[in-house]
């Protein structure tokens, strides 16, 4: 399904499915262009600017909105101050890397923006994080578009060679039969 959906519409699925979440589409168009359904530069551009652009629109919301939100849901919150852990901890790596930890992109932006974090710095952090994520995601989607070929190749190959074994099996089960028939007959008749 997600499959026909990018071959559909192409890279307006690329962008769109980034700028939601995006690693689930981007490896699924990654194996695409490997197999010639799209490029994979274009893939890469396409998931960048989705991914950039999501990322920006959740770190305004944060900026805008965060704060109270955070103020009426301590179970947000505390996921609030583990993010600040990190950014302390690991400071502008973690904004860069973020996004390749599954299930922590979207909320991070958002986060780091209640947070009151530089809107100039996360600007550049985000586009060069999103760079780095969109070359690696695609490019590793367009790995396992090469390695599901050859796959697929081999089991074809070994398709044709189960294919000859049962062919090769049930002429020698028949043969084994017909050879068996006359010395089963010759026994039967010298009883």
């Amino acid at each position: 399904m997600l499959e026909g959906l990018i071959v559909r519409f192409g890279y307006l699925a690329v962008a769109f499915g980034t700028f939601l979440e995006g690693e689930t589409i981007l490896v699924a168009a990654g194996a695409l262009a490997h197999r010639g359904y799209l490029s994979l530069p274009w893939v890469i551009l396409c998931a960048f600017v989705g991914s950039v652009a999501g990322d920006q629109l959740w770190f305004q919301l944060g900026r805008r909105y965060g704060q109270p939100f955070l103020d009426r849901r301590p179970e947000w919150k505390r996921r609030a101050e583990a993010v600040q852990r990190h950014l302390l901890r690991f400071g502008d790596f973690f904004v860069l890397g973020f996004r390749f930890v599954v299930g922590i992109r979207t909320v991070t932006p958002a986060l780091l923006g209640a947070s009151g974090f530089s809107r100039a710095r996360f600007a550049w952090l985000n586009a060069l994080g999103g760079a780095l994520w969109s070359a690696a995601v695609g490019g590793a989607g367009y790995a396992l578009g090469a390695v599901l070929n050859q796959a697929l190749a081999r089991a074809a190959h070994l398709e044709e060679l189960l294919g000859a074994a049962l062919v090769v099996g049930l002429l020698g089960a028949g043969a084994w039969k017909l050879w068996r028939r006359p010395r089963a007959a010759k026994a039967d008749s010298a009883l």
